[in-house]
């Protein structure tokens, strides 16, 4: 005898009905629309990094193509190292007052030769320094120019000014043997900053040293000089 059944109104001793099925309301799957923009988010990430992924790699591509070119021209054309000639020099002042100040005037004329067939040179920056004993007394600048293949270039510079200038003990024991000879020992330093030109493709930066030591430059004004002239000087060249 089967068991009765909570929904039937009366007695009933047959078998067992199934309920009545319940009324199916449909409704809009709250979680769809987060699951759609989920991956949506999902995609929109993806490509993002796939992206940037291809465009590192375009770049890479193009550095490593530049680099190579780069070097094959370099091979190709072996660049000779340009040279720096200080032509002529003049100093018409260099005298210390009681404060250790240096009141100098002093003019080099610089020639500068561009051996090379099919290089040319950026100079974007190009200053002079002037040292004596081994302390930097004045400096000037010169306009950053572009110096063409098989080309020879002069630069006339001019330092002057004053400055505290401290001389160690050797240093003043030579300039008291320059003072009686009227033959200063001066040394100079360009400060470069230079781009070479392979056809249409320039380098990089780079800041060669540049040292024109040992400078003997008569003083205009001196009557000890015994007729020294000076006589033009090959600076030294470093690239590295």
């Amino acid at each position: 005898m089967g068991s009765k059944q909570p929904y039937l109104n009366g007695a009933y001793y047959g078998p067992s009905i199934p309920p009545p099925p319940k009324a199916h309301r449909s409704y809009n799957s709250p979680g769809f629309g987060c699951c759609c923009f989920s991956c949506l988010g999902s995609c929109l990430r993806c490509c993002g990094c796939c992206i940037l992924s291809l465009i590192c790699n375009i770049l890479i591509a193009v550095a490593v193509i530049l680099g190579v070119a780069a070097l094959i021209l370099w091979l190709i054309f072996r660049p000779n190292a340009v040279k720096f000639y200080v032509a002529d020099a003049n100093l018409n002042r260099f005298s210390f007052d009681p404060n250790n100040n240096l009141h100098y005037s002093l003019d080099l004329n610089f020639t500068i030769r561009n051996p090379n067939q099919r290089v040319g040179v950026y100079y974007d920056e190009f200053s002079v320094c002037g040292y004596y004993g081994d302390q930097r007394f004045g400096s000037a600048n010169v306009s950053s120019f572009y110096q063409g293949h098989k080309n020879t270039t002069v630069i006339l510079t001019k330092i002057e000014g004053q400055n505290l200038v401290v001389l160690g003990d050797g240093a003043r024991t030579d300039l008291k043997d320059d003072e009686k000879s009227g033959i200063y020992r001066i040394d100079a330093k360009l400060r470069l900053s230079v781009r070479f030109k392979f056809w249409f493709i320039k380098s990089w930066k780079l800041k060669p040293k540049i040292k024109c030591d040992d400078l003997k430059i008569p003083l205009g004004s001196s009557n000890s000089t015994g007729g020294f002239k000076f006589q033009p000087v090959q600076c030294d060249f470093d690239l590295s």
